[in-house]
């Protein structure tokens, strides 16, 4: 019997010695990331704590999600507004338009945005509400990083986040996006968060219309037309051409 335990305590040891943590790769310690940390340090952020905090996590899956995103599945218009659920955002959008219309229409006459191509972008991007994303964003970023895709992005977009949480006194692990770190329901990056978003609440619609409405104004201002500047909110002609699309279906 005690030969049996002592047998079964060995292959208990060798298993242990030999099986790769499922949850956290050596990628996800800190000290596997030194220029990382460097870069943050210089820039006025010591992220050892978030890098040694248990909800951090490296996403091993962040190049191929990119790499399978709508934008490079399709080749056609119509593959591309299928894999978006373009008909389901059309039949949502005329009631988004009647529930929201004090808000569209204020940020329509304070930016010379259409409400429809508002409202349309935050149907396209995060379902009109309903869908921001099940990733945190600063993993994603340091994922992007710790995996060598986009890496020079990445550490930018980190440092946006980082002043952002730390103006607002977020924890920044409480924070959902999607896998390239967009958040809210008007879907910035945390560089447009800083510089384009209206109000502190992200999670506040009327503020994410007022958003995407400034947004689409500033670009709008510098390219001549709101095709080019929906074309700067995410840099595919299938992506601008569903957006004025799908606001076309508004019935006002």
């Amino acid at each position: 019997m005690i030969l049996l335990q002592r047998n079964a305590l060995l292959v208990y040891i060798l298993l242990s010695l030999t099986t790769t943590p499922t949850f956290a790769s050596d990628t996800a310690k800190p000290e596997k990331l030194p220029t990382l940390v460097s870069y943050m340090q210089e820039q006025g952020f010591d992220i050892n704590h978030l890098l040694e905090d248990p909800r951090f996590q490296i996403y091993e899956d962040i190049a191929e999600r990119f790499k399978k995103s709508a934008e490079k599945k399709s080749h056609t218009l119509d593959s591309y507004k299928k894999i978006l659920g373009f008909e389901s955002k059309a039949r949502q959008l005329n009631q988004f338009i009647k529930e929201h219309s004090e808000q569209l229409n204020k940020a329509e006459q304070q930016y010379d945005i259409s409400a429809t191509v508002i409202a349309a972008i935050i149907g396209i991007e995060s379902d009109f509400g309903k869908n921001i994303g099940s990733y945190n964003p600063f993993n994603a970023y340091v994922s992007m990083y710790a995996k060598g895709y986009r890496q020079d992005f990445a550490k930018a977009q980190i440092v946006e986040l980082l002043k952002f949480t730390e103006r607002n006194n977020i924890d920044v692990f409480e924070l959902k996006s999607s896998y390239a770190g967009a958040m809210a329901y008007a879907q910035f990056i945390p560089y447009s968060l800083n510089k384009w978003f209206v109000g502190e609440d992200i999670f506040d619609m009327n503020n994410n219309i007022m958003s995407v409405g400034n947004y689409l104004a500033y670009f709008k201002e510098r390219t001549g037309n709101i095709e080019t500047a929906v074309l700067r909110y995410n840099p595919s002609s299938l992506y601008t051409q569903a957006v004025l699309d799908l606001a076309q279906q508004a019935h006002l």
